[in-house]
């Protein structure tokens, strides 16, 4: 009888596990359609350079004023503009993801998981918990479908470089405007490149996280699903 109530327990769980495959292929390619919209973004910061700052100064004047943007300036601000739309882009799918692996991580084995829901959204923007709650989500999926194996190395290196190119406050989260980056892109160009590359590369990294997670939660899937009696949140 037990033995019954188990096997109709692991059923309604596999039942419940929802299709990765789709959405992981989706997030991979928005980090890495994000990873090239930062090429360009780095690439357009080293034609500035190259350009030198014109003989009217920075665009920010200083007192409020601003002086016409030249062609090269404008372009930046198409580049940065289209950029952080293909970013919410990826930020969208990247989310999505996680919460699928997560999901079906929880349905797969029956095991609460260490974050709550919350948390997937809120340990992005919460400052101090945004600098290990996010890489704790994913390694939580991970650990918790395959609780044999090592943490992929692209997790460690998608999040050292994400905190690279955000902390660095010239990468993926500028605390300047627009104009006030042109104005650093004439006098002081590699700080912007190298965070910028920091973004580029946490990109690739991630994505190939996103693979290898997903690949292990396809391959617990085709496992038996351990038994009811956890509980669950």
């Amino acid at each position: 009888m037990n033995d019954q109530i188990a096997e109709q327990d692991q059923q309604v769980r596999q039942s419940a596990v929802r299709p990765v495959g789709g959405v992981a292929r989706f997030a991979v390619g928005g980090l890495l359609l994000a990873g090239g919209a930062w090429v360009v973004r780095a690439g357009w910061e080293l034609r500035l350079a190259a350009a030198g700052e014109p003989a009217s100064g920075p665009p920010d004047q200083g007192g409020g004023d601003h002086r016409p943007l030249n062609a090269l300036e404008n372009g930046y601000h198409v580049v940065t503009a289209l950029g952080e739309g293909v970013a919410l882009v990826c930020a969208v799918l990247f989310l999505r993801w996680l919460w699928r692996v997560r999901d079906n991580a929880r349905e797969l084995t029956g095991l609460r998981p260490r974050y709550a829901g919350f948390w997937v959204y809120l340990g992005w923007i919460l400052p101090i918990a945004n600098l290990w709650i996010p890489r704790g989500l994913v390694a939580d999926v991970h650990r918790t479908i395959a609780p044999d194996r090592r943490l992929p190395r692209s997790l460690n290196w998608w999040w050292a470089l994400w905190l690279i190119g955000t902390l660095s406050g010239v990468g993926f989260v500028y605390r300047d405007d627009t104009d006030a980056v042109i104005a650093r892109a004439y006098t002081e160009v590699w700080p912007l490149v190298v965070s910028d590359a920091a973004v580029v590369g946490a990109a690739v990294a991630g994505a190939l996280m996103v693979r290898a997670v997903t690949s292990a939660q396809l391959e617990r899937q085709r496992q038996p699903v351990m038994g009811g009696g956890a509980e669950e949140g």
